[in-house]
Parts: C-alpha cells; sequence; structure tokens
C-alpha cells in the first residue's frame, strides 16, 4: 500500500477550480500574513522559521512568498523577452481606490476594499491602452513574475487556435494524429476540438482527500509533489497521460474541467511546432509585445513543462497580453495573433455543455479553446487561476484588467461573485457612468 504524504494547499491549487467550504471568519486577516509583516526570507540566511523551501511551500502564508518566487523553489525554463526595446504603457490615471459598489453580499466595498479582502498582490487596469491604475502589495513589484496558475491554460489554447487558422491543426482530427502515443488511452478517439473545450471524458478524479484518486500519480509523475518511496508509476507527465483511460459517457457531451487536457493539447502543441512552449511563447508573444520582463514555465523532471497551471509573469506584461487580444490580436501597430484565432476563442463555447460543469458560480459562461466567456453585452472573456489569478478583457468598455493574488482558499467560486461586481463597477466607471 503506497502511503501518500498530506497534499500542500498551493499544489491542490496548481491544478483545482473547485471551491472550498471556507467561511470569511476563517480566514485570516489579510494584513497580518503580507508578508511585510511575517518578514519571510529575510536576511543572509533567513532565520530558520522564516525559510520558505520545497517543503513549506505550499503552506499558508508561506505559499504568499512562493508564488513570487517560483523559479528559485523548483525547477523552469526561461520565457526570453528578447533585445529588443520595451513596449509603452502610457498612464492616464483615474482615482480608482475610492469607486464603491455593493458585492454580492449586498455590502458597500470600494475597489480599496475589493483588493484588500481578496488578498491582492498586483493590479493593473487599462483603459484603451492607458494605465488608469496600477497597484502592488504584498511585498510584490512591478518586475516580480507572478505564478499565474491556470491563466497558463488560457495561453496553451490560444497557441493552439493560431495554429488552427494557419492550418497546422485541424480540430476535427483526432488527437492521435497528432501524437500518435496516446493510442489507447482516454485520448485515443477524441477530437482534437473537445481537448481544446475540455467536452472530452476521461478516467481522472482531481479529489486531494482520496489518494486512489488519479491526481496523486499527476503529481508525482510531475514533480508537483514528492514520490513516496513507494511510488513506482510514471515518473513524467507525458508517460502519466498515457495510462489515462476513456472515463463514463461520450466525447462532447459536456464540459468537465480536467487539466490534463491542457496538458495533452501543450503536447499536440510541441508536437506540430517542434518548439518549446517556453521558446514558442517567447517567439509568439513576449518578444512580439515588447514585454519588460522575461516570463518563467515551471517544468517535470526530464524538462516538460507544465502547460496547465506552471506559467509566471509579471503584472504589465500580462496587460499587455491582454490589450493585444482587445485589439483582435494587434499591438502597436503590429499584427501578433491573426484576427481570426482571437475571434474564435473569444465567441466563447457551449453554453448548454457548460451546464454540465455545476459552476453556478459562473452563470452565464461558456468556455473555448481554454478560455472562459461571460456571454454578456459586452463580450467580455477572461483567463483565470486558483487563489485569485485573473486577466479580464471587456472589448466594448475598451478594458483589461489583470489581477493577481495569494487568496488562501484556491477555488474560485468563494470570490467569484465578489469580482463579477468589481468588473461591472471598473467597466462602469471608465465609461464614465460612475464617478470614482
Amino acid at each position: 500500500m503506497i502511503r501518500h504524504p498530506p497534499l500542500p494547499r498551493m499544489l491542490v491549487a496548481c491544478l483545482a477550480a473547485a471551491a472550498f467550504t471556507v467561511q470569511a471568519q476563517q480566514l485570516p486577516d489579510p494584513d497580518a500574513v503580507s508578508l511585510e509583516r511575517l518578514g519571510l526570507m529575510q536576511g543572509f540566511p533567513p532565520p530558520p522559521d522564516k525559510v520558505v523551501s520545497d517543503a513549506n511551500r505550499g503552506r499558508y502564508p508561506q505559499m504568499r512568498w512562493a508564488l513570487q518566487h517560483t523559479r528559485e523553489l523548483v525547477p523552469t525554463r526561461n520565457v526570453r523577452r528578447g533585445g529588443g526595446a520595451v513596449s509603452a504603457l502610457p498612464a492616464a490615471p483615474l482615482p480608482l481606490e475610492r469607486l464603491s459598489f455593493v458585492d454580492d453580499k449586498g455590502r458597500t466595498l470600494t475597489v480599496d476594499d475589493w483588493l484588500r479582502e481578496t488578498y491582492t498582490d498586483a493590479v493593473v487596469v487599462l483603459h484603451k491602452g492607458r494605465v488608469v491604475f496600477e497597484r502592488y502589495m504584498n511585498g510584490m513589484q512591478p518586475e516580480t513574475p507572478h505564478l499565474l496558475f491556470s491563466i497558463t491554460k488560457s495561453f496553451t489554447g490560444l497557441l493552439a487556435a493560431q495554429l488552427v487558422q494557419e492550418g497546422r491543426l485541424d480540430p476535427d482530427a483526432l488527437v492521435t494524429r497528432y501524437v500518435p502515443e496516446l493510442e489507447g488511452s482516454a485520448w485515443g478517439d477524441m477530437k482534437l476540438r473537445q481537448v481544446l473545450d475540455m467536452t472530452g471524458t476521461v478516467r481522472f478524479r482531481e479529489v486531494y482527500t482520496d489518494p486512489t484518486t488519479e491526481i496523486f500519480p499527476y503529481l508525482y509523475a510531475s514533480g508537483l509533489l514528492p514520490a513516496p518511496a513507494s511510488y513506482s508509476g510514471p515518473s513524467d507527465i507525458y508517460a502519466f497521460l498515457r495510462t489515462l483511460k476513456k472515463g463514463d459517457g461520450e466525447h462532447g457531451d459536456g464540459f468537465v474541467y480536467r487539466t490534463v487536457h491542457s496538458e495533452v493539447l501543450g503536447w499536440i502543441v510541441s508536437r506540430v511546432t517542434g518548439r518549446h512552449f517556453a521558446d514558442l511563447l517567447s517567439e509568439r508573444i513576449w518578444t512580439q509585445l515588447g514585454m519588460e520582463e522575461d516570463a518563467n514555465v515551471m517544468v517535470d523532471r526530464v524538462g516538460t513543462p507544465l502547460q496547465g497551471a506552471g506559467l509566471s509573469a509579471s503584472a504589465r506584461d500580462l496587460a499587455r497580453f491582454g490589450e493585444m487580444l482587445r485589439r483582435g490580436g494587434e499591438f502597436n501597430g503590429q499584427r501578433v495573433l491573426s484576427a481570426a484565432a482571437v475571434a474564435d476563442m473569444t465567441r466563447g463555447g457551449d453554453r448548454e455543455k457548460f451546464k454540465a460543469s455545476g459552476m453556478s458560480f459562473r452563470p452565464g459562461y461558456s468556455y473555448r479553446n481554454q478560455w472562459w466567456a461571460l456571454n454578456n453585452a459586452d463580450g467580455a472573456y477572461e483567463a483565470s487561476g486558483v487563489n485569485g489569478q485573473m486577466l479580464h478583457v471587456n472589448p466594448a468598455a475598451e478594458l483589461v484588467v489583470v489581477k493577481l493574488s495569494s487568496h488562501p482558499v484556491a477555488g474560485a467560486a468563494f470570490t467569484h461573485p465578489l469580482t463579477l461586481r468589481a468588473w461591472d463597477a471598473l467597466a462602469r466607471a471608465v465609461r464614465g457612468d460612475t464617478k470614482p
């Protein structure tokens, strides 16, 4: 019998989008767990009780430091910005910190209240490409790379959508056309479109209290969790994927959020392009947008990128990426992605199939190409990751919002109803409907 060690909370967060049933009064005071107050990793060497290591990086509040220092704790591969000039982000400040709105519980909050209550590390708000609001907290700086968790999926999905437009991927083709190694697995009779939209059925349970579920060998294979001595399963991500079998029902029946689909999609993209995810991001995104900072992506023991949750980037660079999408794939007069690829991603997926997810905290949403579509009047869409990572784009309001956080609760359901109210308030403010 394999004995499984306790699963650190941050490692769970890498993969899970399920809500935790934590009451507000159980949460630590945000000021009490700020890095400024805690003094983690200060001094050379830091005192033993202030050290953040691989052993405790998943615990809270050590996780707050770890999300900003991933490359110091686990293997990563660099995403180069190149040697080109940094693209400007002109400023046109608005006093949005004083903007008030009614939250999902009927309370009147300011933007400052919202940021504090949701353990925000950084926020950047663009309107028409200009920075109207920017704030850094919890020791974060403009140059700091922050772990984006499942926002990584959306980068993978957009690259795949671009390859579809280039004719290098066929969404109606079987996965095995591109990765024959997956013959006999859950993806053996699955179409690429069903991977892109997470409607393929896979026997993969993400139940972190049950050591018999498939999440544990995934964590061991990816290196996200040290494997016990008795573990003899796959030792890398791709080997693990080949072991997964088809689940109940038929492919295409409904949307079920599964991180392993993103890993398969990343395998397909790398196979077709012949490029590592980090290099592809550098060539197609980072060097093209004039990013300020390099990014990095976590890798497993053999260097395979974690394309479901492993990317770290600065808030300002993520804002540049969002602004390029808002402009339909163009940035600074240069075409970065095809307008058709962006349009295909932003139009959303099947809303009826989305209902199978049980994500009632995302009313009206759908999912396509690893992106969330709000399906509202403004045509808004977003990428999100657990513990409060958000990239929100509202084309009608000409608004881009980046919010990076280190919330103690991984599940999006805990804060998403509040965040929806904040999105609406920010959109009204930049339109001039509400005075900040």
